[in-house]
């Protein structure tokens, strides 16, 4: 899992290369230009595309057909009758490309979400620093220590939440740069990389996780923990990145399917796929 997420990690740095310094909208319309791209081609070699004109055709014609026939009910029963059956076969025709979709489109979620989830602190910001422990590990009796690099400032001392098996601290932004926390726990040193004053669109890597296919699946910014340590997780609560547009604030995943799908369905009548 480690090696697919660094190779998918250097992808997506060089597709946002261009967009560094610009406002986050312009990687994301671009991202979802490729991903309304990638919808049709899929679609345009998985799926049966005579079928799905067919039955859409005959969606049309049963339309027409209400429209037509406005005074008789068994007519218009029977239209919409044959529009459900003729939307099922339509959904049934789908089904295929939508399946192979979901992989890809799973793993872009997972990367897209480092670049556009969060932004970075800004210096004089504060932000939330924990450690889950692992399931039965007393915090209590955890013996840590946090040692911050020049570019950071450890607020507090540490909170030890018994019944989250959780350990936190108030950490503060000094200075721009990627900045690695070092902590030690019970004689064992790992780090947690902070990321502070970066461009507008970066990827920001709010969690570093413990090893496992799905842990480090979800997590995909960092290479995971080493293995022995009694940590599930080191977090990071940066501020939530917004995509503001007409005053109005989107979270990135709407912005991003909705736009994917505006540009499938601008792009099918030029490349003649059927959606």
């Amino acid at each position: 899992m480690q090696a697919l997420n660094a190779v998918l990690g250097k992808i997506f740095e060089v597709l946002f290369l261009a967009f560094r310094g610009l406002n986050p909208w312009f990687g994301m319309v671009f991202i979802s230009f490729l991903t309304g791209l990638l919808m049709l081609f899929v679609f345009s070699r998985v799926s049966n595309q005579a079928g799905i004109k067919a039955v859409k055709n005959r969606i049309k014609a049963h339309l027409l057909e209400i429209r037509l026939y406005q005074d008789s009910l068994p007519v218009q029963l029977k239209a919409q009758s044959r529009i459900v059956l003729a939307n099922f076969k339509y959904l049934v025709y789908s089904v295929k490309p939508m399946l192979i979709l979901i992989v890809p489109l799973v793993l872009m979620l997972t990367q897209l979400n480092l670049w556009f989830g969060s932004r970075s602190l800004r210096p004089g910001e504060e932000a939330l620093l924990k450690i889950r422990l692992e399931e039965g590990r007393n915090p209590m009796n955890v013996k840590i220590m946090v040692e911050p690099p020049e570019g950071l400032e450890v607020e507090t001392a540490v909170l030890r939440l018994e019944e989250e098996a959780e350990l936190d601290w108030r950490i503060r932004a000094v200075r721009n740069g990627l900045h690695a926390l070092t902590f030690r726990l019970d004689g064992r040193v790992f780090t947690k990389t902070v990321a502070v004053g970066q461009s507008p669109l970066s990827r920001i890597s709010p969690v570093k996780s413990r090893r496992g296919i799905l842990p480090e699946f979800l997590n995909p910014g960092e290479a995971p923990l080493p293995p022995g340590l009694p940590v599930e997780r080191v977090e990071v609560v940066y501020p939530s990145l917004k995509l503001t547009a007409f005053g109005i604030g989107f979270h990135w995943l709407v912005a991003y399917f909705l736009l994917s799908i505006l540009f499938g369905f601008a792009l099918k009548r030029p490349f003649k796929v059927e959606v």
